[in-house]
């Protein structure tokens, strides 16, 4: 059995997990994720100028491991910024080591150890403080518990011989098109959770998508409405 994998430990958390191309609505493109230990690989050796043994180090991983970090990040970087695409900084196997808490009514941010513990703004006293490390560990449960719903609406969707469900005729199995889950171009992408639809991009999946009000994951209308 494969020993579980070592946790990336990240510095702090980003001050920003999305950037896009200005003037372009988000629903119009598309969307390329890079993982939270991408991002750290890539501040430590592009932003730090450290050398990868070193940034390695304070990752607490191998200089292998780091290395194929960092050209995964910047291959990603380039293909947002050449085909004009929404970077995410979202995911990853990873432990912070501080957060950064930002008081969303006096604007002061404070770097402190991830584990202590504080509700309000040492410089006004105000409890509406955000902490970003806490953000990116909530959404990313708040993805896992998606991903499971979707995984269990797919499976109903099979067991009721629904599109591409394994219901297949002939000994190939194949229904032929749109009968076997290919809806061709066109048609909407739409957010199980809250009813959001966003047109559907050619060559992408519905369910690498987030919804753009609610963060679920979409799914393709045929597919829902069935």
């Amino acid at each position: 059995m494969r020993r579980p994998y070592r946790k990336r430990h990240i510095h702090q958390p980003p001050n920003f997990k999305n950037f896009k191309p200005s003037g372009i609505p988000r629903k119009m493109l598309k969307t390329l994720n890079i993982t939270v230990d991408e991002y750290e690989a890539l501040r430590l050796a592009d932003y730090e100028g450290m050398e990868h043994l070193e940034a390695s180090e304070k990752m607490a991983i191998s200089r292998p491991t780091f290395t194929r970090l960092i050209e995964k990040a910047r291959h990603k970087i380039a293909r947002a910024i050449i085909d004009g695409m929404e970077l995410v900084v979202e995911g990853g196997n990873i432990e912070f080591q501080n957060t950064l808490r930002r008081c969303r009514d006096c604007g002061d941010e404070q770097l402190s150890p991830y584990s202590e513990i504080r509700a309000d703004c040492p410089e006004c006293g105000s409890e509406n403080v955000e902490d970003l490390a806490k953000n990116f560990i909530d959404h990313e449960k708040q993805v896992g518990e998606n991903k499971k719903e979707d995984l269990e609406m797919m499976n109903a969707f099979r067991k009721s011989g629904s599109p591409g469900g394994g219901q297949g005729l002939g000994r190939g199995g194949g229904r032929g098109r749109n009968k076997g889950g290919a809806f061709g171009t066109g048609g909407f992408c739409v957010c199980a959770k809250c009813g959001e639809k966003v047109p559907h991009q050619q060559g992408v999946k519905c369910t690498t998508l987030k919804c753009p009000q609610c963060g679920h994951t979409m799914i393709r209308e045929e597919l829902l409405n069935k």
